[in-house]
């Protein structure tokens, strides 16, 4: 028998090329986005900057780590992930111990870096259900629902609304795609409704937002101060945009322009045509990912290149609608572009594993 070679490119770009190059772009609107802000409250213009280039280096390695690793390993590996994502999830919520900003307390100070759990939970539901519903005598609803209710609980607690929402709809998609019973996701709507209800009644802030999202002219110096500077961004960008450096919604206009509104930024310094561009990326990248799930070898390795494929869809689509009001503002950052070391180092494990899943498909 002749050995059939290894799939090659098929999308002229390797998978991993435009993420390494978005986040080498990330890196010039960090610091562009991020001076001011940084040079005020650090007294350094570059410490975002810093931070960001130091998170991406490892992220290379991290990525090249899971390239290696035997994705057929990761059922073994998923129950570590899961057990520490659990536990750091608890620890944030210790007052002392995580830190608090914005009113949200979400990371974890280690000294020399932050970690923020909730990031390591969406890398964990995808490795642990991927490999969980391989199985087929441990499909078990009671057990799923119980395991994703507790964790989106302790992400709500935080509280952290847009991380819930994603890990919740990563683990329905999963079960779905995994052939189970698609009634027992029906019976969820009516409890999710509910549930957000409650939410609402909670926290009164949840109902603000969402008011701000019907009605952005409702408060404008107040709840919807932040999706009107969102607004100005893309407005003053036009089609060409303003220019590299030209923003001066940088100049402490924008909450979060280095981090969760970092888009705003680009479509203002390169416009329209900027915006479009940066979306064909994420589509070419996208479009990989789906390929990749088509020729996957076995149901593991389908499952968990279509549990990356839901990541980086929810975020990107959730955040870019956040971003031209057609969907509440959640605080969910853009891949490869938003600062950040935790979703940047799990973007990168995740595509370490697409690496390995591509290397053992054959032509």
């Amino acid at each position: 028998m002749v050995k059939r070679p290894l799939i090659r490119n098929k999308f002229f770009l390797p998978l991993a090329t435009i993420p390494i190059v978005m986040s080498l772009i990330g890196l010039i609107f960090i610091f562009e986005a991020s001076a001011i802000r940084s040079a005020s409250s650090f007294g350094d213009s570059f410490h975002y900057l810093k931070y960001q280039a130091i998170w991406l280096f490892v992220g290379f390695f991290v990525m090249t780590f899971f390239s290696f690793f035997d994705y057929k390993k990761l059922y073994f590996f998923s129950f570590i992930s899961l057990g520490v994502t659990i536990l750091l999830l608890m620890i944030v919520l210790i007052p002392g111990i995580g830190l608090q900003a914005g009113g949200a307390r979400r990371w974890i100070d280690f000294g020399f870096f932050n970690v923020q759990p909730t990031e390591l939970a969406k890398f964990s539901i995808i490795v642990y259900l991927s490999s969980w519903f391989v199985n087929k005598e441990r499909r078990r609803f009671t057990s799923f629902i119980t395991l994703v209710g507790f964790l989106t609980f302790l992400i709500i607690l935080q509280p952290d609304m847009g991380t819930a929402i994603i890990v919740f709809l990563l683990s329905l998609i999963l079960y779905y795609l995994a052939g189970m019973n698609v009634i027992n996701l029906l019976l969820l709507i009516p409890v999710s409704i509910g549930g957000f209800y409650l939410l609402i009644k909670a926290a009164p802030y949840r109902l603000n937002r969402l008011l701000a999202f019907f009605n952005p002219a409702a408060d404008p110096k107040g709840i919807t101060y932040h999706i009107n500077q969102i607004f100005i961004s893309l407005s003053q960008g036009g089609f060409f945009g303003q220019g590299l450096g030209a923003s001066r919604q940088k100049y402490l206009f924008l909450p979060e322009a280095h981090t969760d509104s970092i888009f705003a930024i680009i479509a203002e310094e390169y416009g329209f045509l900027g915006a479009v561009i940066l979306i064909c990326l994420y589509f070419i990248f996208i479009y990989k990912i789906y390929h990749l799930i088509r020729v996957a070898p076995d149901k593991l390795s389908k499952l968990l290149a279509t549990g990356v494929f839901a990541f980086f869809n929810l975020q990107i689509i959730i955040n870019l609608a956040g971003m031209v009001g057609l969907f509440p503002l959640t605080g969910v950052p853009l891949p490869f572009l938003s600062y950040g070391g935790s979703n940047l180092l799990i973007s990168f494990a995740l595509i370490g594993i697409l690496l390995n899943i591509e290397k053992r498909v054959k032509v």
